[in-house]
């Protein structure tokens, strides 16, 4: 069986038109509609769609809005999908043929002018080449929404995702960390209908954050390691300048050679925590 799972918030003018295609494209799916707390008509629309609607008395997150649809999903396949219009029902068969191949997880792979602007377009690349380079994977996308993934092995990862935007994030690398296979389809992507819920300043500095929460959350002494040894580079060049120009090791040269170390040691505990975080028992 196959559950469907969007998050909406808002999205009551993409879902008239999106809920009759996507019944039409999977009518053997379980469609569930996890309603964040929306203050238009998005519960009513999906109800009157005959679709099940999972309504939160508030907002919590897009990421929370997945978890509690994948808790309540039956299916043993899950797709995940956005609500405001962007992603085309008819390609979700595309996923399913692709998981089928022996995958545990499909993703809808954008291209640049499935970009939403030029400068989420930049970040997306960015968040690609970072993804790719910790990973030694070919990383096409790392932020799409629209997936298919094998329901029991999602749900181990439950406890990581985060409550806000960068759930695929998450998900993604923790499959590459797990050794599950991951595939990427390539799918053109619809301009959204309705506004966006995106915030250039605030979600400018989410994003930030998200680039070193790639690499702590795969391989947190790839990211350690080479600041610590910049630390000890510094600290070595300046103790080689001090002690030429005034036979002196300085202050300086021993906060630097201690912070190396430091940051070493707070890299290899991450990476042991990292390691528990993904024990398979059994």
């Amino acid at each position: 069986m196959i559950s469907i799972v969007l998050p909406a918030k808002n999205e009551a003018a993409a879902l008239v038109g999106l809920l009759p295609r996507l019944k039409e494209a999977r009518p053997d799916a379980e469609i569930i509609i996890v309603d964040d707390g929306s203050t238009d008509d998005t519960a009513e629309v999906c109800r009157a769609a005959g679709v099940t609607v999972l309504s939160r008395p508030y907002s919590m997150g897009n990421g929370a809005a997945i978890k509690a649809g994948a808790r309540a999903a039956r299916g043993d396949t899950l797709v995940f999908m956005d609500a405001d219009g962007q992603h085309d029902p008819t390609l979700i068969a595309r996923l399913l043929d692709r998981l089928d191949e022996g995958y545990d997880m499909v993703v809808g792979a954008r291209d640049w002018a499935g970009q939403a602007g030029v400068s989420r377009g930049i970040a997306n690349t960015l968040y690609n080449w970072l993804a790719s380079r910790m990973t030694g994977f070919d990383v096409k996308d790392l932020t799409s929404g629209f997936r298919a993934v094998r329901a029991d092995k999602f749900r181990e990862f439950l406890h990581l995702l985060p409550n806000g935007f960068s759930y695929p994030t998450t998900c993604t690398m923790a499959f590459f960390r797990s050794a599950y296979a991951v595939a990427y389809e390539p799918i053109p992507v619809a301009r959204r209908i309705g506004k966006s819920h995106i915030k250039p300043i605030k979600d400018g500095i989410r994003f930030l954050l998200i680039i070193f929460k790639i690499a702590t959350l795969y391989a947190p002494l790839k990211l350690f390691a080479p600041i610590s040894i910049a630390f000890f580079l510094t600290g070595l060049g300046w103790y080689g300048y001090t002690f030429v120009t005034r036979h002196q090791f300085t202050n300086m040269s021993a906060l630097l050679f201690s912070a190396a170390v430091i940051i070493f040691l707070i890299g290899l505990i991450s990476e042991q925590i990292t390691n528990l975080t993904y024990r398979r028992d059994g």
